[in-house]
């Protein structure tokens, strides 16, 4: 990109900054929810990528309910959830290319390839007898599109409101991604039980237009100017270098990789959870009601975050959050009908999603802009690749045990990181005070 086409970052902060001042009379608090919402850029990114996550979502809740159907197996369930969220462990690709490359051609071109690999597995759902393996590389191939661009959305975050606002900023991209589930799991299980899954997957292809029309329209810095000493291989792992020279980032990235296997493969399991433990058939909008309620908790969760716990060290949410998390999982593994399920999988969400928004407020704020993409490619990996992982895994566990067995195990290992999430050892590694 020529010298002159870069977006001046002087105009940019400026361009926030009075944003943030002058859009509106009404005063706020900076570093909440609030505050983040002031600035244009982050508006346009956030509402576009807001739409984009409800087809997402509606694909999503389908894609497992209709898999079960299909096959009536636990294990093809957890194999298409691994194929579609397995190659976040690629993403260590995506964050070099974050960190080096023009950010908006990539996540423009990433968007793009979902949209156009969604339109595949909507005309192989389209047969009477579609081919599995078909429908699990469609769905592979849409993963490996998103593990690259995922790095790079989260990279140009920080780029859209200031520092002091960055709390709120990341409470309201937990809070979008969790909405879209409140969203889109009932518009997606309306129109499978109507007209089957294709239209659902046709649709999620269309929304990745709204993605693309925000990556196109805000206005963000889109080279991070970041020197990358590793050259070959070694540049995929220079992230993991980064973080085995920090302390903290290690500790954050240890402790969510852990929580993601052990503990939420309840996430990818709940079409098996739902027939078996609930009596809840899972083409039925019962069903999209419930994966909603999981969606609207860990919104509310993560809006606390930014707005309820905003003056709170977030570090400090770490402990009871486990606990909370430990308990209500164990309460929903003993569960057996459908009525109590609601409101407990809506707790269940909340309290998984103040520990992850407080995990990467934490460690958004603590990161360098040239290391972001590289850092927050781990993230990702460990956020959302490694639970596939654990759904695969437990999926095959679930045949040699039961699926209350494999809850009640999450729960435990729940309780193991609350006691590891010590206010006072993440202060000594330098963990930031948001």
């Amino acid at each position: 990109m020529l010298e002159d086409e870069r977006p001046d970052l002087d105009e940019i902060a400026r361009e926030q900054f009075e944003d943030a001042l002058v859009d509106g009379d009404v005063p706020f608090q900076r570093g909440t929810a609030q505050a983040a919402l002031k600035h244009r850029n982050f508006r346009i990114l956030y509402f576009g990528t807001f739409a984009s996550n409800i087809g997402t979502w509606m694909q999503n809740v389908v894609l497992g309910a209709y898999a079960y159907k299909l096959t009536g197996s636990a294990a093809y369930v957890g194999l298409l959830y691994f194929a579609q969220l397995g190659p976040l462990l690629l993403s260590t690709v995506g964050g070099v290319l974050a960190d080096v490359v023009d950010r908006r051609r990539l996540l423009v071109a990433a968007q793009l390839a979902q949209l156009g690999f969604s339109v595949v597995l909507a005309v192989v759902a389209l047969e009477t007898h579609p081919s599995l393996v078909l429908i699990a590389a469609a769905v592979f191939a849409v993963g490996i599109a998103n593990a690259i661009g995922a790095p790079g959305l989260n990279a140009i975050l920080p780029t859209l409101v200031p520092r002091e606002d960055l709390p709120g900023a990341v409470s309201l991209a937990s809070v979008q991604m969790n909405l879209s589930r409140v969203i889109g799991p009932p518009i997606g299980a309306i129109l499978y039980a109507r007209f089957n899954a294709a239209p659902v997957f046709a649709v999620n292809a269309v929304t990745y237009l709204f993605a693309v029309i925000g990556l196109l329209w805000a206005r963000y810095p889109r080279h991070a100017n970041a020197r990358v000493a590793e050259q070959g291989f070694a540049r995929l792992l220079s992230g993991v270098n980064i973080a085995r020279r920090d302390p903290l980032i290690a500790r954050i990235l240890v402790t969510l990789t852990s929580f993601s296997f052990v503990s939420v493969a309840f996430v990818g399991l709940l079409p098996v959870i739902a027939a078996k433990n609930l009596d809840m058939g899972v083409k039925t909008w019962q069903y999209g009601v419930f994966y909603a309620c999981f969606g609207l908790g860990a919104a509310l969760g993560a809006v606390s975050v930014g707005t309820f716990f905003a003056r709170v060290p977030k570090a400090r949410l770490l402990r009871p959050g486990f606990f909370a998390f430990a308990a209500v999982l164990a309460v929903f593994a003993l569960l057996r009908g459908p009525g109590p399920a609601y409101p407990v999988v809506l707790v269940l969400g909340y309290a998984y999603f103040v520990v992850i928004t407080a995990l990467s407020t934490l460690l958004q704020a603590h990161l360098a802009d040239d290391q972001r993409g590289r850092v927050m490619a781990l993230w990702i990996m460990g956020f959302g690749g490694t639970v596939p992982l654990g759904v695969l895994v437990g999926g095959v566990v679930i045949h040699a045990t039961s699926i209350t067995e494999v809850l009640l195990a999450g729960a435990v290992w729940a309780v193991v990181l609350a006691a590891w999430s010590n206010v006072r050892t993440l202060q000594a590694k330098g963990a930031p005070d948001v």
